[in-house]
């Protein structure tokens, strides 16, 4: 099967997407694989599968390989000093973490182009990449989460949640500009990490003693297709080098020691998050289970290598999923009524 893998991106998480494009690599040897780089001025370039290497791209070298552009259905490349095109028309896996990859660029980009694509739509990366909206995507779907406060940069925050509590960024993932404070001493300081980031700050207590779950999964094939659930490794949290080192990850992870009534819990509340909204990507949902109640952390729209290290037979699921993507109808376009006006004017 032919799999194109699109990462990078003006982001952030740039060096991330490329650890998780090398990952994949491994994954899905089986596949076909062609692997496009988008780097942070927006140029994309076909990269040598040989060549998949971090070095490739902290060094440069990406640049000496063939650019890309886009076209109707394809990335497409030039063929040498005689002209013509090289297609490369294979499903789209969309692998690029944070901003251009989760806030709905890519996706509108490869909808414009009706290029085939896993990944998020536009609707879903608005919902997912901000974290305010995330809040309002529960309420409205009745899935609970942890209680909030948002700071705008130019606005003096009046914290009203008590101490200790966490600041972040309400664009951002993987830990970056992410600080646990413990007492208002040390609010001011970590505010000005988050607004480094981001102009808008998401406020929320820092729970004690909370469990914490990860569920991925898709809807393909006419039915939900779910991960084992996760019990990552508890610390405060995880900071972006340990995150970083996390999205290397392509070992099959234990499921976790739960009940099934709570794997029924966690599974509802995935399917309320993705129905209607996800279709077409592979998300996972990190959930906490606070005083018995299960609360939405965060939505993964492109999880760090896809989350692979959380199925059992991640080749085939992917498969399965480029086979159920959505499909987009557009309308036909007629110029009857001009025709009819002009016709009614003599013209």
């Amino acid at each position: 099967m032919k799999l194109t893998i699109l990462f990078g991106g003006a982001s952030f998480e740039h060096e991330i997407s490329i650890v998780s494009a090398i990952t994949l690599k491994e994954k899905l040897a089986s596949f076909d694989l062609s692997f496009v780089f988008c780097d942070a001025d927006h140029s994309f370039y076909l990269i040598d599968p040989s060549k998949m290497k971090a070095v490739t791209f902290s060094r440069g070298e990406y640049k000496k390989m063939p650019q890309l552009t886009l076209t109707q259905g394809a990335f497409s490349q030039k063929k040498g000093v005689f002209g013509g095109v090289i297609d490369h028309n294979g499903v789209v896996l969309n692998l690029i973490h944070g901003a251009d990859g989760e806030d709905g660029t890519i996706a509108a980009l490869l909808d414009f182009y009706s290029i085939r694509y896993i990944g998020p739509r536009v609707d879903a990366c608005t919902f997912s990449y901000d974290k305010r909206y995330t809040k309002y995507l529960c309420e409205a779907i009745g899935v609970k989460s942890v209680r909030y406060e948002i700071v705008h940069k130019d606005q003096m925050s009046n914290i009203k949640i008590s101490y200790p509590i966490i600041v972040k960024p309400a664009r951002l993932g993987s830990s970056i500009g992410v600080s646990i404070v413990k007492e208002e001493s040390e609010l001011d300081y970590a505010l000005d990490v988050a607004f480094e980031f981001d102009s808008v700050v998401i406020v929320e207590p820092f729970l004690e003693g909370v469990k914490e779950y990860n569920l991925a999964g898709c809807y393909a094939n006419g039915q939900m297709h779910y991960s084992i659930v996760e019990e990552p490794h508890k610390e405060e949290f995880l900071d972006f080098e340990k995150k970083y080192m996390d999205f290397s990850r392509s070992e099959q992870v234990l499921q976790a020691d739960i009940s099934d009534e709570l794997a029924v819990k966690l599974r509802s509340s995935f399917d309320k998050v993705y129905k209607g909204m996800f279709e077409g990507a592979l998300i996972r949902c990190d959930f906490f289970v606070y005083q018995d109640e299960v609360l939405l952390n965060e939505i993964n729209p492109i999880p760090g290598s896809m989350a692979n290290y959380l199925f059992e037979d991640f080749p085939k699921l992917i498969e399965i999923l480029s086979q159920s993507l959505p499909q987009v109808n557009r309308p036909k376009v007629s110029y009857d009524y001009i025709h009819s006006i002009s016709k009614a004017k003599g013209k």
